[in-house]
This record gives structure tokens, C-alpha cells and sequence, in this order.
């Protein structure tokens, strides 16, 4: 967890990202669904048994600056995580985890919903 606390402190906007290059299919990734909107993979560093990404195609940066053009978006990236988390079975649950900017844990400045499961989540997070 601190190395992700510590990639997100370097991190900055703008660029190329490398959710942009596995959309492209330039890098590898093990897809679990796709459309035209958004491609959705399992994490590279799961941190629960079940822990998959839901990223638009779309490069939003951040939350902070999606526009209102972007709500049927954010909304489609939220009903496909159901669907998602419905596919891989997670009949008991599971946690939709967005992180904003710095203090937020963002290490990867392309907006993205995490969705993790198949264990007791904690309270609070973080």
C-alpha cells in the first residue's frame, strides 16, 4: 500500500497513460469486458481476491474535471461495474473505489473505478 501511497505523490496530469496503451492494446491485460465506452480488466496488483478496473475509453483525467457532457459516461462505467461484479460472482458484495488526485491515492491520472471483493472490506477506508 505505501508504494502506491508514494506513486501517487509523483504522479501528475497530462499524457499518455498506461490505461491509454492497454486500451490501445499496446500493453497486455487480461480483459474481462469491452464496448464502446469502456474496457474493464482485472488489476495487475490486486489488492482483494477479486479486484478489476472500469476505464472509460474516453481519457477523463481526473474526477475534478469531468464536465456535465460526462454524466451518462460515469454512469455507464457504474452500471457496467455491476455488471461486472454480477460476471465474476460476487454475490456478497464488493467495494467501487474512485481515488482522486494526490491525497486521493491517484497514481494514474485516466479516471477509473476500482472494484474489489471477494473478502470482508474494512471501515473506514484507508
Amino acid at each position: 500500500m505505501a508504494d502506491e501511497v508514494a506513486k501517487a505523490q509523483v504522479a501528475k496530469p497530462g499524457g499518455d497513460t498506461i490505461f491509454g496503451k492497454i486500451i490501445r492494446k499496446e500493453i497486455p491485460a487480461k480483459i474481462l469486458y469491452e464496448d464502446e465506452q469502456c474496457l474493464v480488466f482485472h488489476d495487475v496488483a490486486p489488492q482483494a481476491p477479486t479486484h478489476f478496473l472500469v476505464v472509460p475509453k474516453k481519457p477523463i483525467a481526473q474526477l475534478s474535471t469531468v464536465e456535465e457532457g460526462d454524466a451518462a459516461l460515469l454512469g455507464h462505467l457504474m452500471l457496467v461495474a455491476k455488471q461486472c461484479a454480477e460476471k465474476v460472482g460476487l454475490p456478497k458484495g464488493y467495494r467501487v473505489v474512485l481515488n482522486e488526485g494526490s491525497d486521493g491515492g491517484q497514481s494514474v491520472y485516466h479516471i477509473h473505478l476500482h472494484v474489489l471483493g471477494g473478502r470482508q472490506m474494512g471501515w473506514p477506508p484507508g
